[in-house]
């Protein structure tokens, strides 16, 4: 089969990769559609980020969705032909932070194209997997193989919104309108959020994050001075979700939040300063976020029974065979939130 594999930065190759035995308590299945993330765009672009370098070939992606070609012995419940999200996280379930139901801290992880450990975890850009029982989310017979990609970017939006705790009646601020950013302002919206303002420095993001349900859109670099008259009486925000990974974005959200807000910082930026004195005086819960694990279901869930509508993320799909070009397409912001790479075995 044939794979997109990540050798350094700016080398991408579609090569051919030989696939693993099926186990009996596995699946094999041919890959629909794959979305091209952030941390895979690092990859490609840079070679890793902050820390985390490519030290050997890597298979890129994880949010991926296919068809079921055939399955393990032990398998019940799921046959040839069904259509499926692809969970990318997979926990040892023996660690003390899985027995402690943080499974996204396992420290045996094996999420799709990580190259956090070394050897590193290949990813699912491929024209076929042979996946755990367990990875498979059956999807409703409605909802688009491409659309059921997005699963795993808005499982990261509801984890960040377990992190932030109830947003019911809140007045909350999103900075950052990329496809995690818009796909978490509408899980906002499911979850009751009374107001949600839109923050970014390009129209594109805002005109989906309006689309996702945000009540008002902010222009960071053409009307900032919109925000401020969320300054005022020490901030306005109850909750503020950082998308972006900017330093810039950040310090909007010291100066918008109200004392003892949550702050939840979902973008990795790398090292950055903090306002410390505006931490300290405000008094400003701020948390991190990292990926998710039980929520994928939920996600699943929400895309199945149209709770969430995630169409207006997804701006571009490219076949396989155009690979690199859909990763170009992808880190042109300009034009692009959520590109799909389309593999051909499922779609055939």
């Amino acid at each position: 089969m044939k794979s997109v594999v990540c050798h350094s930065a700016k080398d991408l190759r579609i090569e051919n990769t030989e696939l693993p035995a099926l186990g009996e308590h596995q699946l094999r299945v041919n890959v629909a559609y794959g979305g091209i993330c952030g941390s895979d765009l690092h990859y490609y672009q840079h070679g890793g980020f902050g820390t985390v370098r490519i030290k050997q070939p890597i298979a890129l992606g994880h949010e991926v969705s296919g068809v079921v070609e055939s399955s393990g012995a032990a398998v019940t419940g799921i046959a040839k032909g069904q259509r499926i999200a692809i969970s990318p996280s997979r926990p040892c379930g023996q660690c003390r932070f899985c027995q402690a139901g943080q499974h996204n801290h396992c420290l045996n992880m094996r999420f799709y194209g990580s190259a956090m450990p070394f050897p590193h975890i290949q990813g699912a850009f491929s024209e076929q997997l042979i996946i755990e029982g367990y990875q498979a989310h059956p999807i409703a017979d409605h909802l688009s193989l491409s659309e059921a990609a997005l699963a795993e970017p808005l499982s990261v939006g509801l984890h960040a919104i377990q992190r932030a705790g109830s947003v019911l009646g809140k007045q909350v601020l999103v900075t950052g309108c990329g496809p995690i950013g818009s796909l978490l302002i509408g899980a906002l919206r499911r979850a009751g959020a009374a107001r949600i303002v839109a923050a970014d420095i390009a129209d594109l993001p805002l005109k989906c994050a309006k689309e996702m349900g945000a009540d008002e859109t902010i222009n960071l670099k053409t009307q900032a001075e919109a925000l401020d008259r969320y300054k005022v009486d020490k901030g306005q925000f109850d909750v503020v979700f950082e998308a972006s990974g900017s330093e810039a974005a950040l310090r909007v959200g010291f100066d918008t939040i109200v004392p003892r807000g949550v702050l939840i910082t979902v973008g990795m930026g790398g090292d950055i300063s903090l306002p410390m004195t505006q931490l300290v005086a405000k008094e400003i819960d701020m948390r991190g976020t990292f990926r998710f694990h039980a929520e994928f279901a939920t996600a699943v869930r929400f895309l199945n029974e149209g709770l969430v509508n995630g169409k207006p993320v997804i701006t571009g799909i490219v076949p396989m065979d155009r690979a690199l070009e859909a990763f170009d397409l992808a880190a042109d912001k300009s034009q692009s939130l959520k590109v799909q790479i389309a593999f051909s075995k499922a779609l055939a």
